[in-house]
Formats: C-alpha cells, structure tokens, sequence
C-alpha cells in the first residue's frame, strides 16, 4: 500500500513538473513573443527574397548575359580577340563589359575564360594570369582548359616552375579523354622545352596508354621517338 502511495506521489509529482514546464514555456512564448515572431518573420523574408532574387533578377540577367556575349564569341572564334575583349561589333558588349555589367552570373564567370585567352593571345600575360585566376572552372573540360592557359601565361612570363605546376594541375583535373589528353600533351611539351626528356616520355606515354581513340594519341609515337621513350 505504502509502495502504491508512493507510486501516486511520483506521478503527480510528475504531472506538477510538466504542468510548470508548460507554464514556463507559455510564459516564455508571451514574454518573447514580439521577438520571436519577429525572428521566424525575417526568416521567411529572406527565404523569400531569396527565391524571388533568382527568379525575378539573376536568372533574367543570365539570359540576357548568355545573349549579350554572343557576338564576343563569334570574333573569339575568328581569333579576333581585341575584338572580343572590347567591341565585337553592331553595338554588342565584349567580354570585358560582360564581366562588368553581368557580375555574380555564370556567363559573366565564363567570360573571364574567354578574356584570360584573348589576354594569352594578345602578349599580356599579366592581365591573363589575373583574369584566368579569377575564373570559377567547373565541370570536365573547363578546370584542365584553365591550368593549361594559366602554364602558357607563366611560361611566357618566364616563371617555369609555376608553369610545370599549373600544366600538372591541368593533368590531375577531371575531364573528357580529349582534354585529358590534351592536357598531358601540354606538359609534355612544356617538359621536353626544358630538356627533360625522361619526364617529358612519362606524359607522352600516358597518352598513348590511356586514352589511345584521341587525335593526340595518333602521332604520339613521333613525340616519343623525339624524347628517345
């Protein structure tokens, strides 16, 4: 008996504890109320300025970037790169003014892809170091394009252990056979210019090994009979 009254004694004072709890709570609702709403509020508020920014501002401004930049591509294509950087012609925006107008968009961060190259081909390096870093590569072709046109840069600009990193950097990248080919051509290249045959076999060699359907695989043989591999 004395055992089942202590039983009762613990549940209610249970029960007391819960009922305190939820007193507590409630009081804590009413006192903090203002602050609390006012917190989930903002947080709504950005949630939904956040979907509203995409939908109504950014994803406008890519469309109309990935229109603007057309006519940039076309001179790019034709290796008119001053055009392309400047004034691709009819009055369109080059790559530099896309880059300007269109910042924070996808076709604005390509842009600085295209403009690092004209810079390459154009003789200034420095400016195609500096737009090439600025460049956001994603995917598997963009990454190992980057680092090979970064190590061209560097090895015009005389700094040939930056550019052996950035060629290296090129090869360790994810991407298609054809890039990736590419890419341990590049360094090949770079490596017999500076009298490192044996190296410069270990790429050729790559090539032939792993990604023998490439064009750049077709007359590996030549190269590698150059480097005595």
């Amino acid at each position: 008996m004395a055992r089942r009254r202590k039983s009762q004694k613990q549940q209610e004072e249970t029960l007391i504890d819960l009922v305190e709890a939820r007193d507590k709570a409630q009081n804590f609702f009413e006192d903090n109320q203002k602050l609390i709403l006012g917190l989930v509020g903002g947080l709504l508020i950005l949630v939904g300025g956040y979907f509203a920014y995409r939908q109504l501002y950014q994803q406008p401004r890519e469309k109309e970037a990935m229109a603007a930049m057309y006519q940039a591509e076309v001179q790019f294509e034709r290796d008119s790169f001053a055009l392309a950087l400047e004034n691709p012609g009819g009055g369109n925006d080059g790559f530099l003014d896309i880059i300007d107008k269109y910042s924070g968009t996808p076709t604005a961060n390509v842009a600085k892809y295209y403009a690092g190259v004209c810079w390459l081909h154009l003789g200034e390096y420095e400016a195609a170091v500096d737009m090439l870093k600025g460049f956001s590569a994603e995917g598997d072709v963009l990454g190992v394009m980057k680092h090979a046109a970064l190590g061209d840069a560097y090895a015009e600009l005389g700094n040939m252990s930056e550019a052996e990193s950035q060629y290296k950097k090129a090869t360790s990248s994810s991407g298609t056979d054809f890039v990736k080919a590419y890419a341990f051509q590049k360094l090949g290249l770079f490596l017999e210019s500076q009298g490192n045959a044996s190296k410069a076999a270990e790429a050729y060699s790559t090539i032939k090994r792993d990604y023998p359907n490439t064009p750049q695989a077709q007359d590996i043989d030549k190269y590698l009979s150059r480097v005595g591999g």
